[in-house]
């Protein structure tokens, strides 16, 4: 999948801003940003759902929008709502969304049955599908997405409404596709799923602000992120913030960990600066440095742009 300066707007907003995407086959490929940042905008794009304004967009091998039908009988989609018939079984889901996709009917009755055993519903056919807890309606949606044997799945925000044991399962299957060849696009704001993934794209209204895998986003950030342990964390917190090279003070637990805007030597002298403002606030605490993290990689590429947007109109 290859997507060059895609662009969508709506009216005088700019949802999508001039994204660059390659996305090689059998990965999965996670889409980070917070709400509004054109994640799903961009996925609607590129399963051809929505038309780009700008830009040019190839996946697996057609023009979209242009071929965007043919793509169709190639793709699973699944959203971030449940989008099946909640009045309709089980079985009568998976019966309609095989009949939609034009599986023969014996080929249909073996790939349910398949599917059956793979997501454990033998005992839950005749069900109705709205009667079924968050991670069962999570599984039959994936079901009834991977039914025809997509070649590339687009998963939005799948895992918005289910507890953590259900999203952890749900990434092991995840993973059983991607071994057995389909190429996975999952957005997300979730920063354990988000390292999950073997390459990840962060968007910031509508720009794509970092992409690569989540240990070379990380290593990139060597040096920035610090720990600091002290007894009044809040007023810790809060002697640090307005620090010009402080991009985020969080407190974790008992501690406090920073992000600062350099590493380095620079990041030296930050780290000496706010050992220097802790002793001259008579605050006593320790300052590390610590391994950054991914939510570490997230803030520094959507709070620099935060920050040079005041800057801008100061």
């Amino acid at each position: 999948m290859v997507a060059r300066g895609v662009t969508k707007r709506f009216g005088s907003m700019v949802a999508v801003d001039g994204v660059d995407l390659e996305i090689p086959r059998g990965s999965v490929y996670g889409f980070l940003g917070p709400n509004g940042s054109g994640k799903s905008t961009t996925i609607r794009m590129l399963c051809g759902l929505l038309t780009p304004d700008a830009g040019t967009i190839d996946v697996l091998g057609l023009r979209i929008p242009e071929q965007a039908e043919r793509l169709r009988l190639r793709i699973g989609y699944m959203t971030q709502r449940f989008s099946l018939f909640e009045d309709l079984t089980v079985l009568e889901n998976l019966q309609f969304l095989a009949a939609v996709q034009g599986l023969p009917r014996r080929d249909a009755r073996e790939r349910i049955d398949e599917l059956v055993r793979r997501y454990a519903f033998e005992d839950r056919l005749d069900q109705l599908a709205g009667s079924m807890s968050g991670g069962q309606k999570q599984r039959l949606a994936l079901a009834a997405a991977v039914i025809h044997r997509p070649e590339l799945l687009f998963l939005d925000e799948p895992t918005s409404a289910v507890d953590p044991e259900s999203r952890r399962d749900f990434w092991e299957t995840l993973f059983d596709l991607a071994d057995a060849g389909t190429t996975i696009m999952v957005s997300t704001h979730y920063m354990d799923e988000a390292e999950r993934c073997h390459a990840l794209a962060i968007l910031d209204r509508g720009e794509l602000v970092a992409e690569g895998t989540p240990a070379a986003l990380t290593a990139a950030l060597a040096g920035r992120s610090l720990l600091v342990q002290a007894v009044f964390t809040r007023r810790v917190q809060q002697a640090l913030l307005p620090l010009p090279d402080v991009l985020s003070v969080a407190q974790v637990g008992t501690a406090l960990r920073v992000l600062t805007g350099a590493g380095g030597r620079e990041g030296e002298r930050i780290l000496d600066r706010i050992r220097r403002t802790l002793a001259d606030s008579g605050l006593e605490g320790s300052v590390e440095a610590c391994a950054p993290s991914l939510e570490d990689v997230f803030v520094a590429a959507t709070r620099v742009r935060d920050r040079e947007a005041i800057g801008a109109t100061a």
